[in-house]
């Protein structure tokens, strides 16, 4: 029996090029990427366009993020545009560049659209919702965070709510019991533990302990960290 000689990476390319079905997918898919594209610019266009009226070079949203500046007087403007615009890849864009510490005051708004947006795209748009609120929460939200944290309906995508939870400074009695409750909810357990470690309470210490064993090891490796902040 002979063997075949290995197929190049060159003689592969070529064979695909030469291929009607395989051309006409990367035809779809460039076209996809390119409408994608277009709807982007489009929606874009008239928060760009504010931003560089409050004296922000920038081509789209996303820059701003990148200027090295403390964009504090653009953050009304990102929390208006956040409830009027409808095209899922400006609303992601506009909740991540509202994800920074001196964006405080979209707290409330980032919590109406988790609830009221729809994820039918392939990147959680309410995943990065909660994740802007890990970053922006603070007390006068806890109730709120609360809520969407014991909705199971919202599953995965309120892992980084519940990490938020460990941001709480008045509220930390009625927090460590919501977050003991959700060390039992395996969409979020793991993220529970996090938010336990940064509240260092050591009322959570036994339930904490009881994952050490958990099947994930990125859990045990929160489980164990959490532990030696609440010993120290």
């Amino acid at each position: 029996m002979t063997s075949r000689k290995p197929v190049t990476a060159d003689e592969l390319m070529t064979r695909l090029n030469q291929d009607p079905a395989y051309l006409a997918r990367v035809a779809a898919r460039d076209a996809l990427v390119e409408e994608r594209g277009r709807r982007y610019r489009e929606a874009a266009a008239p928060v760009a366009a504010e931003l560089r009226g409050l004296g922000y070079h920038v081509e789209d949203i996303g820059d701003l993020r990148h200027l090295g500046a403390r964009y504090t007087n653009a953050v009304p403007v990102l929390i208006e545009w956040l409830t009027k615009v409808d095209e899922p890849s400006v609303k992601e864009d506009i909740v991540r560049t509202l994800s920074v510490p001196w964006a405080k005051s979209a707290a409330p708004v980032l919590i109406e659209e988790f609830r009221r947006v729809e994820d039918a795209t392939g990147t959680s748009i309410r995943w990065v919702i909660g994740n802007a609120l890990s970053v922006v929460a603070g007390d006068p939200v806890c109730d709120d965070l609360v809520d969407l944290a014991r909705d199971r309906r919202y599953g995965r995508a309120r892992e980084m709510v519940v990490v938020a939870l460990g941001r709480m400074k008045m509220k930390t009695a009625c927090v460590v019991d919501v977050l003991i409750e959700l060390l039992a909810d395996e969409d979020v357990a793991g993220h529970a533990v996090i938010a336990l470690g940064k509240l260092k309470d050591r009322r959570a210490r036994e339930a904490v302990a009881a994952l050490q064993n958990h099947p994930k090891a990125w859990v045990r490796a929160e489980v164990k960290k959490a532990l030696a902040r609440m010993d120290r």
